[in-house]
């Protein structure tokens, strides 16, 4: 399903998210923003979908960032990420990393600006060896203001200054030694790759990945004795479920797993 420059797919027990705008480099309208705040909020909700996948349409570019004349035309202050509404992103980030489910970045191309913000905002990132990352916005006069937020979660706090103050551009090899990108793999295997991962994610409990995400993001602002009580807490409450307890017994019995998500 194509609508509003997002296409929909779903692929077995996965989502697949594509940003189809190649004649915009992929860039983000207000239209695109708002089209994927709904497909993310209705994927949560949806018991047949266990992994997302958020792409962007041709082989040169996963997303280029704010489309400006886009934003623009629509008033909305690409500075300060996006406005209110719908159109925010601030709002798409959030519901990104708050997502329920795992969540992967394919990178087929060029990841900027708000694209590389996109992409940092998924728990885990393929890239094709052919992907760069960058944070261009100094050279318009502006700056990452937003993304920002999951550019600090993400990288080192020397590496990332330096592309935000500088502009560069970082291909996925680096990206991949920084620990910013999980898998690099040649363009061609790309699907290949994602798909792994996929089959691997889909076959793990559904509470036990949503509690684990739910618990790591919200551990990681935490000061460490704070953590602490509150990961107790989530293990206290993880340990009543039944996939736990199923997991326990098929290990014991030597067979597969059969998760309820319960």
């Amino acid at each position: 399903m194509i609508a509003g420059g997002l296409r929909q797919e779903r692929r077995d027990s996965s989502l697949w998210l594509t940003i189809d705008r190649p004649e915009r480099r992929n860039a983000l309208d207000p239209t695109v923003i708002s089209g994927l705040l709904t497909a993310f909020e209705a994927a949560g909700d949806d018991p047949d979908t266990r992994v997302l996948v958020l792409t962007g349409a041709g082989e040169r570019t996963f997303c280029a960032g704010a489309d400006l004349a886009a934003m623009a035309a629509a008033r909305v202050d690409v500075g300060v990420g996006g406005g209110s509404g719908a159109n925010g992103m601030d709002r798409l980030l959030s519901a990104i990393v708050a997502h329920p489910k795992p969540v992967i970045a394919r990178v087929n191309g060029h990841a900027l600006a708000g694209g590389f913000g996109l992409a940092l905002a998924c728990d885990l990132i393929v890239a094709s060896e052919t992907a760069e990352f960058g944070t261009p916005e100094v050279d318009v006069g502006l700056w990452p203001f937003v993304i920002s937020a999951v550019i600090a979660r993400n990288m080192p706090r020397k590496v990332a200054l330096e592309m935000m103050l500088t502009g560069r551009r970082m291909r996925a090899q680096e990206a991949a030694r920084w620990g910013i990108v999980n898998r690099v793999t040649p363009a061609d295997a790309l699907d290949q790759s994602v798909n792994e991962l996929v089959r691997t994610l889909a076959s793990k409990s559904p509470i036990a990945l949503r509690a684990g995400k739910a618990s790591f993001r919200r551990a990681e602002d935490l000061p460490f004795d704070e953590a602490l009580a509150y990961l107790r807490g989530a293990l206290e409450e993880h340990l009543g479920s039944q996939d736990l307890a199923e997991g326990v017994a098929a290990f014991l019995e030597k067979r597969p797993p059969n998760w309820t998500g319960r």
